[in-house]
């Protein structure tokens, strides 16, 4: 008999790109009675929610739709868990697409993985006719073709056991920003379980301009902070600099270039030294922040 699954929404301000994600739930051939999608927005200023009561009246399984004032995705993730009907939680963003095949085949893996707690999806690429799009995508198409082995990957794509989720005492809702995903992952390997890449793809549009990749990583690194000062064994900082950047970027051209035979792809090093230094300056500002009580929760 097949589990039921649960379809997890986090979203917040994704008014432009949350349509199509709904579409690609709605499209996908596991029995529509045992999936149920649960969004919650989180403070959304645009028009998000609006269009999630829109298209919730049209979906064909069972829908919870959860708003609040911002609290963060910790917040946000655990609302998703504690109302879970399902046996597993399937993570998808709002700038993700879905074959219509994803959610068969990431409960099937698991099903036949029982010591699986987290099983991440592959890569798919999207044409975005954007070079910062394109270079975004090739450390993803490069560690995808090697079946690098997975560290403690991100929620986006991935399947978790909900049994794994609560007996690690679901997602921290004091880090602020980004990392309660790694957080979640690192706390349920340490417990036993297993964390492995799976058969399915998802696709992910990523930002098309220097101005969004860079509030991207300044966002991240700000909420990184939050993470290594929880556990400093997560990642290393000696990595995580516009010097590391530049040359891992070297390193991922060669690969990137042996797969796509694209020139542009030689512009990784600048690319990565360009987004690894605003996460050094969102690292920086989520430090000063934490000395002051009154700490903004954007850098916006």
């Amino acid at each position: 008999m097949l589990p039921k699954v649960t379809i997890g929404v986090c979203v917040r301000n994704g008014a432009k790109t949350i349509s199509e994600t709904i579409r690609s739930i709605i499209a996908q051939d596991y029995p529509h009675e045992l999936m149920e999608v649960i969004f919650v927005d989180d403070g959304s200023e645009d028009e998000t929610l609006t269009i999630i009561e829109k298209y919730a009246s049209k979906m064909n399984m069972k829908v919870k739709i959860f708003h609040h004032n911002w609290k963060g995705l910790g917040f946000s993730r655990n609302i998703v868990v504690k109302n879970a009907s399902g046996k597993y939680i399937i993570w998808v963003d709002c700038d993700m697409l879905l074959p219509k095949d994803h959610v068969r085949k990431q409960v099937d893996f698991m099903e036949k993985n029982p010591k699986v707690s987290i099983g991440k999806a592959r890569y798919g690429f999207v044409d975005e006719n954007s070079l910062v799009a394109f270079l975004e995508n090739m450390p993803f198409m490069v560690r995808d073709s090697k079946d690098v082995p997975l560290k403690l990957p991100g929620t986006g794509g991935a399947i978790f056991r909900v049994q794994a989720i609560r007996e690690v005492g679901g997602f921290d809702e004091s880090l602020d920003g980004v990392g309660e995903d790694q957080d979640i992952a690192y706390r349920i390997k340490a417990d036993g379980w297993q964390i492995k890449r799976t058969n399915a793809y998802f696709y992910e549009r990523r930002v098309k301009s220097w101005r969004d990749l860079w509030r991207k990583y300044l966002w991240y690194g700000y909420g990184n902070y939050y993470l290594y000062r929880k556990n400093r064994r997560i990642f290393s900082l000696a990595r995580m600099n516009p010097v590391a950047g530049f040359l891992a970027g070297c390193l991922y051209a060669a690969e990137s270039y042996r797969l796509t035979h694209k020139k542009a792809v030689f512009l990784l090093p600048f690319h990565f030294a360009f987004k690894m230094f605003a996460w050094f300056l969102g690292f920086s500002k989520g430090y000063i922040d934490s000395n002051n009580s009154n700490k903004p929760r954007s850098l916006s």
